[in-house]
């Protein structure tokens, strides 16, 4: 049982355990079909987010970003560090629902309705808009703003648009922050995902990764390498941060 000091809500540990409970995890191709089949057909505002390595560290300092991302109406499992943390607590950690791969799956299964992208900055914006055109939803009308507005105005593009899907691709933890304002201002159905880097990733300003270094849980080094100064913080300082951390948890949860 856990001590009145970790059931605070100020207390990370705590904060930790609530999010691995919200977490969603598959665990065969079937599930991950009828996952992916499922968030195309919302029946209302509906907010899935990412967990990963960094989410963690980032909770650990900011109850408000928790509270975002707790927020969500659904939470997936991404990256090879969360299956540690999984495995370190005893339990299965399903399969590693990224972002990266999946956004451009859920991308596809709205094709023929709008979809709106709102992050990054020009011109990878419209390169990724083009991409999506192009490549994923040929039969959408896609609408867009960069990453940097105040949230009035992606609530007012909702708002006037009505787009079935939103992307966001603002990072962490300002996607988050606008995922629950434009949950909270539209009533119509509306898939919004928080998308960290896709954006950046369909507009052909970040590379990804070799296949093999994906499959092997490996894309954050390939990244760390291509941008060292924006990501030391993030994976050099924050893996080994998170690892001690997930450590700690498990063995405060056996004690």
């Amino acid at each position: 049982m856990l001590s009145s000091h970790a059931q605070d809500h100020t207390d990370w540990r705590h904060r930790w355990n609530c999010l691995v409970r919200k977490i969603e995890r598959v665990e065969t191709t079937a599930q991950e079909q009828q996952l992916v089949a499922g968030l195309g057909q919302p029946d209302r505002p509906f907010v899935l987010a990412f967990a990963n390595a960094h989410a963690m560290n980032s909770l650990v300092h900011s109850v408000p970003f928790f509270d975002a991302l707790h927020s969500a109406d659904m939470v997936l499992r991404d990256g090879s560090g969360m299956a540690t943390l999984f495995k370190l607590l005893r339990l299965d950690p399903g399969r590693n629902l990224n972002g990266t791969d999946l956004i451009p799956r859920l991308v596809r299964e709205f094709d023929g309705r709008c979809i709106a992208f709102f992050g990054t900055q020009e011109p990878y914006l419209q390169r990724a808009v083009q991409a999506g055109e192009r490549e994923l939803a040929p039969r959408s009308r896609f609408v867009s703003a960069h990453g940097f507005h105040d949230n009035g105005v992606y609530v007012g593009m909702a708002l006037l648009h009505k787009p079935a899907l939103i992307v966001l691709g603002m990072g962490m933890p300002r996607q988050e922050n606008v995922a629950a304002a434009l949950r909270a201002s539209i009533t119509f159905p509306c898939l919004i995902v928080c998308g960290g880097a896709i954006i950046d990733f369909l507009g052909g300003k970040t590379p990804r990764a070799p296949l093999w270094l994906r499959q092997k849980g490996l894309e954050w080094l390939y990244r760390l390498a291509i941008e060292p100064k924006r990501l030391f913080q993030r994976y050099v300082i924050g893996n080994p941060l998170f690892l001690s951390r997930a450590l700690r948890l498990a063995s405060f949860r056996r004690s």
